[in-house]
C-alpha cells in the first residue's frame, strides 16, 4: 500500500497507514479455518479451486530472495513481471497488453540523491540518520542561513498566541515542530489543515530553508520518513514538482536536532519544553546552516501484466470484471532486500489463486474476466494510472474492479471480518454483504475512515475513470481496538521495511478465505444481467464510465 505524497493528495500527502488487523498470534494457529460454502454448484467450485498450496507457493516466489524485492524500474521488477506473465500463460490466460503481450510498458523518472549534505555552524549531521530532504521533484536545492527555532509556529489572535512575533524570517532556515500542540487534536489539526498553513505561511515570509522535526509521540516520527525519503524516488516522467522557489524541507531525527541545538547552547529536549506553552516566541539561534542536495535522474521503465479469460456470453464477453492488485515493492537498496511479501506479493498471489481457479471451471463466465498486476504503486498508483489512462480493454465496458492489497491481515487467523473500501458508493456493496453473510462473515465499514485509505491503492485510479471498484481488506474476528494496537505493532518495525517477510505465524487459510470471497464475487458481476453502478447518494454517483474530469479533493467528500 501506498503512503507517499503527490501532487493530488498532498505523494500524496503523506499518506499513511492501513491499520492492520490482528489478534492474539498464538492463539491463531490452534483456530480451525471456517468452513466453506457456496450459493452455487459453479461457485463451490471456485472455492474448491482456491487453495492455500496456490497462495503460499505464489508468495513464496514473489519474496525470494532472486526477486530482489520487486521494485520498479529495477531487475527485480522486471523477474517478477516475466514470472507473472508465465503464470498467466501456463493458466491459459490469453494476452492482453501491448502488441499481442502480456505486457504493457510505463515509462518512468528515477530520481536518487547523489550527494547531500547539512551543516550548523561546523558541525556536519549525517545523511540518512540525522536528516533528509523531502524529495520535491524540482531539481537541486541549496540554501543557507541563520537558524531560528519556531516551535509549532503557531498564530492565533483569538487564543493570544503569535510565536511569530517579532522575528523576521527571510533568508532564515527555519526549524519548524510538527503538530498538533497540547490542546489542539490530531482531527482538528488535519480537518483544518493547520500544519500546512502554517507551512505554506513560513515559506511565504521568505525562509531559505525549512527544518521540521516530529513530536517524540507523533505517529508519524521524523525517523520514519527519513527511512523514505532517502531512498530513490520514482515518478512519471512528465509530473511536475513543487514550484521551483518552494525552497528545500528537511526532515531531522531527535539525533539530529541534538546536534543541532546543542551548537547553540541548549539540548533538544529543553527547546522542546521551552516551545511547549502558549507564551513561546521564536528564538535566532545564533548559528548558521548550510544545506546542499544533488539529485541523479535517469529513465527507467517497469511493465504492468495482463491476461485475460474470454466470456462466454456472445454479448456479455465484451464487458469484463477486473481483478488488480500490485507487485511491486521497494527493490533492493543499500544491500537490503525490501521483500514486500505482505505488502503485496500475498495479494497477489490471492489474485493469481482467483485466476487458476477461474481457469479450471467447468462453466465459463458469461463476462470476460481481466487480471492486471500492477507495478509502481508504491510511489503513487502509477501503474494503475497509467493502464486506467490508456486501457488495454475498453474502459467504458469494464464492469468493475476488485482490489487485493493490504499489509497481512488476512494471514493473523482465519478471516472472519471483511473490510470492502467503497462498499458504500456502488452496488458492489450489496453483492459483498450477501456472500459474506453465507460465508459467516462480518463486513465493517472502514475502521480507519480518517486515514481515506479508500483513496490509497490501485482500485482508486479506476474509480476515477467512472468505474464501481472495492479492495477487500480481510481480519480476524476481535473487537475492533484490539486489531488497531495489534496493527500499530507490526507498523513500526515491518511495513515498508526489510522486515516485510513471510513469518512463520502466518495462517493461509486466511489469505484463502480473502481469495474465494474476491473470486464468488466476481463471478456474480460476471452472470449480472446488468453491470454494477454508482449510488445515488455517493459522491461518485453522477460518474460514467471512461469519465475523464479530474474528481474533487478527497477531503470534500459528502
Amino acid at each position: 500500500m501506498n503512503i507517499y505524497f503527490n501532487a493530488r493528495a498532498g505523494k500524496r500527502t503523506l499518506v499513511f497507514l492501513l491499520s492492520i488487523l490482528m489478534l492474539n498470534l498464538p492463539l491463531f494457529a490452534q483456530t480451525a479455518a471456517p468452513a466453506k460454502t457456496a450459493s452455487s454448484a459453479i461457485e463451490s467450485e471456485i472455492v474448491k479451486e482456491i487453495t492455500v498450496d496456490s497462495i503460499k507457493n505464489s508468495t513464496v516466489a514473489l519474496t525470494a530472495d532472486d526477486m530482489e524485492g520487486r521494485g520498479t524500474g529495477q531487475p527485480g521488477g522486471e523477474k517478477a513481471a516475466n514470472w507473472i506473465a508465465d503464470r498467466f500463460k501456463a493458466l491459459g490466460l490469453k494476452p492482453a497488453g501491448e502488441k499481442g503481450t502480456y505486457f504493457q510498458t510505463v515509462e518512468f523518472k528515477e530520481t536518487t540523491p547523489s550527494e547531500t549534505s547539512f551543516k550548523a555552524g561546523d558541525e556536519e549531521l549525517a545523511f540518512g540518520s540525522d536528516y533528509a530532504f523531502v524529495p520535491m521533484n524540482n531539481g537541486n536545492k541549496s540554501a543557507s542561513g541563520e537558524l531560528v527555532w519556531v516551535s509549532y509556529g503557531l498564530q492565533s489572535k483569538a487564543n493570544n498566541v503569535d510565536m511569530l512575533d517579532g522575528v523576521n524570517l527571510t533568508g532564515k532556515v527555519v526549524i519548524l515542530r510538527e503538530g498538533p500542540p497540547p490542546g489542539i487534536s490530531d482531527a482538528d489539526w488535519d480537518k483544518y489543515k493547520m500544519g500546512s498553513t502554517i507551512r505554506m505561511g513560513i515559506m511565504r515570509s521568505g525562509a531559505a530553508a525549512v527544518v521540521i522535526v516530529t513530536n517524540p509521540d507523533a505517529k508519524r516520527s521524523a525517523n520514519e520518513l527519513i527511512s523514505y525519503f532517502v531512498r530513490r524516488q520514482i515518478t512519471m516522467p512528465d509530473e511536475k514538482g513543487y514550484p521551483a522557489q518552494v525552497p528545500p524541507v528537511i526532515y531531522m531525527s531527535a539525533a539530529g536536532a541534538e546536534k543541532v541545538f546543542k551548537k547553540a547552547g541548549m539540548t533538544f529536549s529543553e527547546a522542546m519544553s521551552d516551545g511547549n506553552t502558549k507564551t513561546f516566541k521564536a528564538k535566532e539561534l545564533k548559528v548558521k546552516a548550510k544545506l546542499s542536495a544533488k539529485y541523479t535522474n535517469q529513465k527507467v521503465t517497469a511493465r504492468n501484466v495482463i491476461g485475460v479469460l474470454e466470456g462466454s456470453d456472445p454479448t456479455l464477453k465484451a464487458e469484463a470484471v477486473l481483478f488488480s492488485a500490485h507487485y511491486d515493492a521497494f527493490g533492493k537498496l543499500d544491500g537490503k532486500i525490501y521483500t514486500g511479501a505482505a505488502d503485496n506479493a500475498l495479494g497477489t498471489a490471492e489474485m493469481l489463486s482467483v485466476a487458476k481457479a477461474y481457469s479450471k471451471l467447468s462453466q465459463k463466465p458469461k463476462r470476460s474476466m481481466v487480471f492486471l498486476a500492477v507495478t509502481g504503486e508504491e510511489y503513487g498508483l502509477y501503474g494503475s494510472k497509467a493502464w486506467a489512462k490508456d486501457p488495454t480493454w475498453d474502459i467504458k465496458k469494464v464492469a468493475a474492479d476488485l482490489n487485493l492489497d493490504g499489509i497481512g491481515s488476512e494471514v493473523y487467523g482465519p478471516v472472519k471480518t471483511i473490510v470492502g473500501f467503497g462498499a458504500e458508493h456502488s452496488t458492489i456493496g450489496t453483492l459483498l454483504n450477501d456472500l459474506a453473510g453465507s460465508l459467516d462473515i462480518n463486513v465493517i465499514p472502514d475502521p480507519m475512515p480518517d486515514e481515506k485509505i479508500f483513496y490509497r491503492s490501485d482500485h482508486y485510479s479506476f474509480v476515477e475513470r467512472g468505474v464501481p471498484s472495492l479492495m477487500l481488506l480481510g481480519a480476524p474476528g476481535g473487537e475492533k481496538e484490539a486489531w488497531m494496537n495489534k496493527m500499530k505493532e507490526w507498523e513500526k518495525g515491518d511495513y515498508h521495511q526489510p522486515g516485510d517477510k513471510i513469518q512463520t505465524y502466518w495462517v493461509w487459510e486466511g489469505a484463502e478465505t480473502v481469495a474465494e470471497v474476491m473470486g464468488v464475487l466476481g463471478w456474480r458481476i460476471s452472470e449480472a444481467a446488468t453491470m454494477p453502478s454508482w449510488l445515488p447518494n455517493s459522491r461518485f454517483g453522477k460518474l460514467q464510465r471512461g469519465n475523464t474530469k479530474e474528481l474533487p479533493p478527497e477531503d470534500e467528500e459528502k
